[in-house]
């Protein structure tokens, strides 16, 4: 049952009640409270400082777009509810160990929005002290990054493009270029995306523009229109490495012409598991540390976008879904979340009492 949440100053802290967010229909969500589980003996209890808005994937689930054949596969590993609502879904968090293995130390966790909650402590990833607590909320971006670019296995001094500006793009164009000699360009409609390329240290060019050969082409825009413009700029015997998930929407391709001729590949790639040029070898937890420890890179404050409050959640839902939201990654304060947990404890015992 929802209730309201209220921020009065002066509740006292109730340790074992937190504030979570629900996604309850199209554009629609509310902020709930729950009761935590106990602690069990390899458990951690996580205070939540950060979480970030994966555009992408949440736009889908907040209206209603996970395709019905992929509701398992979607879930979040900390995922209630179930597809399409209500849901408790959402995978960039960052706080601070409270009780529990690592005590005092800051982690990022794929929990959806919540203030507090009790997790397997195996299941929270150190983040690194060079990392600020706002920008590790990229983790799940970054990691996605590398993970695309395993898949796509671009080699010393190739002229790699990718199509799409927002989170995944920009991260994936962003790691990148760390490659020795690698010409790393951003393509994106909005030509406005140049500054945010020139902040990231990589090129730019509008999609209507690119003629130049690449070596390596990742699609990241989530429109079918990207893809055929990757397919375009693919090189003879080459690939298309994408990273976006269309969710229930069609994406039409134009597939005569060359594509039989230059005999191109079409590939997706997808963070659910390691790239199979490195399951063997490396863990979703390797990856992730890998992903931590990338963000020590100061550049990537360009991919934060505006911040709310937790409060202003159920705003932030409406605005995915009628596409207002912001275009990279949006964070939530969870800042004196206590208070509003706290309170509606009270008036949760109040009702149940009367």
């Amino acid at each position: 049952m929802a209730v309201d949440v209220n921020t009065t100053e002066g509740a006292p802290a109730v340790q074992d009640v937190a504030v979570a967010l629900w996604t309850t229909g199209p554009g629609s969500g509310e902020l709930r409270t729950e009761h935590l589980p106990s602690r069990g003996g390899g458990d951690a209890v996580v205070r939540t400082l950060w979480t970030g808005i994966s555009r992408g994937t949440e736009t889908l689930v907040s209206r209603g777009e996970v395709p019905a054949a992929e509701y398992e596969r979607m879930r979040a590993p900390f995922q209630a509810g179930e597809f399409p609502f209500p849901v408790k879904y959402g995978y960039l968090s960052v706080g601070v160990v409270e009780d529990g293995p690592s005590a005092g130390r800051t982690v990022f966790a794929l929990h959806p929005h919540q203030s507090r909650f009790v997790v397997p402590a195996a299941a929270l990833a150190p983040v690194p002290d060079a990392v600020p607590a706002r920008r590790a909320v990229l983790a799940g971006a970054v990691e996605t990054a590398v993970n695309v670019l395993w898949d796509a296995q671009p080699q010393l001094g190739d002229r790699i493009a990718v199509i799409g500006a927002g989170m995944i793009g920009c991260a994936t164009a962003a790691v990148a270029r760390r490659i020795p000699g690698a010409e790393v360009v951003l393509i994106d409609v909005d030509e406005t995306k140049r500054e945010l390329a020139d902040e990231l240290g990589v090129g730019f060019a509008p999609a209507s523009a690119p003629s130049e050969d690449f070596d390596v082409v990742i699609e990241a825009s989530g429109r079918g229109e990207g893809l055929q413009l990757a397919l375009r700029l693919a090189p003879t015997d080459g690939e298309v490495v994408v990273a976006s998930w269309y969710g229930t929407a069609e994406v039409p391709l134009e597939l005569g012409a060359d594509f039989h001729s230059r005999r191109l590949t079409i590939r997706a790639s997808q963070v659910g598991a390691v790239a199979s040029a490195r399951r063997g070898r490396r863990t979703t937890a390797d990856r992730l540390a890998l992903a931590l420890r990338l963000l020590e890179d100061p550049a990537f404050d360009a991919l934060l976008g505006g911040t709310s409050s937790w409060m202003r959640l159920p705003d932030v839902v409406a605005q995915l879904a009628d596409g207002t939201a912001d275009p990279l990654c949006h964070t939530i304060d969870w800042s004196a979340a206590e208070q509003g947990a706290s309170t509606s404890a009270s008036t949760m015992s109040d009702r149940s009492d009367s």
